[in-house]
């Protein structure tokens, strides 16, 4: 049941909601809205359109909610299954290894977060779009902007927006006159008898939703394992004793973090009286599933706190959601997080971290959390 309040930036309060149960069905009954651009609903942001969750959906307002957002998942899911996602598996694999090789070449330490945690997903989400690769700087500027809590204004916002729906807008139009090996040439030329054909405004907030997901949320969750598993280094070493537990690690690293989101997880709003564990959750209620507390919920993660990469139900954790909001990259985010761990344990064993764990600073003032520089030495 819902366990508590929190106070957004913006002064409005939202329930939280920590349990297992309660958090998945908060996450998978669609009565719970994402679209807190609704009377009511508690606003994010410091900036006036209450944050992303608030904001006007910018034409494409039906890819989020009922009807319409199923159909944009049936044609876009055939694409984000692991098996296709598996086939960039080589390309991030070179991508970090150039980054590495960079890191390396300017010697121990190194700044993990500037020199791989950062650019390795803006660089893997501008070859899925056939965005050129200079434009990276691009990618994540517009990412950190359209994520603010408190570190940027109204006009910042609006001016992030502006520049990226042009700049993806006209990026569909190339792409789907003279469609590439990209991601993106393949949904422009994707049409089903049922379902048609996406739109331009769906498939620049396509766009726009694997530069949030893939950029921010990976970027971050790249430190935060590195650091996780470095500051118990007995995690790291035993991957490197074992690689098979990669995938296992990944997982624990997911469950048990609790810096990756600022504000805990992605808020719900309700218009009806809503019951969650026998009690009444009252209509205009806004909901925040907390995702690092449903993670460690004992009735469904035994012994919850212990890191154990062979854990039987660790993909089970609610990090990528649940329901009919699933985060579809989630076999990407995958796969970038198991080439990195794979590659570091396989290029340098002796990595630690070089400062104290307890001296490592979280990210603020955006929806994204995790750390700020997360230093290294090998």
């Amino acid at each position: 049941m819902p366990s508590g309040a929190r106070t957004a930036a913006s002064g409005d309060v939202a329930t939280l909601v920590t349990r297992y149960d309660d958090a998945r069905a908060v996450m998978a009954d669609p009565r719970f809205s994402r679209n807190l651009a609704r009377q009511g609903a508690a606003r994010l942001s410091t900036t006036e359109d209450g944050g992303l969750f608030s904001r006007s959906r910018d034409g494409a307002a039906d890819i989020n909610e009922g009807q319409g957002h199923m159909r944009w998942r049936r044609l876009l899911s055939r694409w984000f299954t692991a098996r296709k996602m598996e086939v960039w598996r080589p390309r991030v694999q070179a991508m970090t290894d150039d980054l590495l090789d960079a890191m390396l070449a300017k010697g121990s330490p190194g700044n993990l977060s500037a020199g791989l945690g950062l650019p390795l997903p803006v660089r893997v989400i501008c070859a899925l779009v056939g965005a050129p690769s200079e434009d990276q700087d691009k990618f994540a500027h517009w990412s950190r902007t359209m994520l603010t809590l408190t570190r940027n204004t109204q006009e910042e916002v609006d001016q992030a927006y502006r520049e990226f729906n042009a700049y993806v807008s006209d990026l569909v139009d190339r792409n789907r006159a003279n469609p590439g090996d990209d991601l993106l040439s393949e949904l422009t030329q994707i049409t089903d008898a049922e379902d048609g054909r996406l739109s331009q405004a769906e498939l620049i907030a396509t766009v726009r939703g694997l530069l949030l997901a893939g950029h921010e949320t990976t970027s971050n969750m790249i430190t935060i394992m590195v650091a996780m598993l470095l500051s118990d280094r007995e995690r790291f070493e035993a991957v490197i004793d074992d690689p098979d537990l990669v995938p296992g690690t990944v997982e624990e690293v997911l469950r048990l973090d609790s810096t990756l989101s600022a504000i805990g997880g992605v808020p719900r709003f309700i218009t009806e009286d809503v019951e969650l564990s026998g009690a009444t959750v009252p209509a205009g209620s806004t909901l925040i599933p907390i995702i690092s507390g449903a993670n460690r919920d004992p009735a469904k993660f035994p012994d919850p706190e212990r890191f154990d990469p062979r854990r039987q139900n660790s993909n089970q954790h609610l990090t990528f959601g649940a329901g009919p909001h699933y985060c579809l990259g989630q076999p990407l985010a995958r796969l970038e997080l198991q080439v990195v761990l794979g590659t570091l344990v396989r290029r340098l064993p002796g990595l630690h971290l070089r400062d104290s764990p307890d001296t490592l600073r979280l990210r603020t003032g955006a929806m994204s959390g995790g750390l700020q520089d997360v230093w290294v030495t090998w």
